[in-house]
């Protein structure tokens, strides 16, 4: 059985890794262009679905970049 210490920890480090793949997905979305209120978008699903909105963004929302 996992001692508390070893389950908090990991616990820690989820949130770490979602917080990290947040704002990278936030510094990916404000770098790039986008059509009409695309970014606007993109921005509020990372805020707001927190470890999913990353996931998706990355999966769907780099597909929708303008290509310069």
């Amino acid at each position: 059985m996992a001692s508390i210490s070893s389950v908090s920890g990991l616990i820690i480090l989820i949130i770490i890794c979602a917080v990290f793949f947040q704002i990278i997905s936030l510094i990916d979305i404000l770098k790039s262009k986008f059509n009409n209120n695309d970014k606007l978008i993109w921005i509020l699903v990372v805020l707001f679905v927190s470890v999913i909105g990353p996931i998706l963004y990355f999966s769907i929302g780099t597909k929708q970049k303008i290509k310069d």
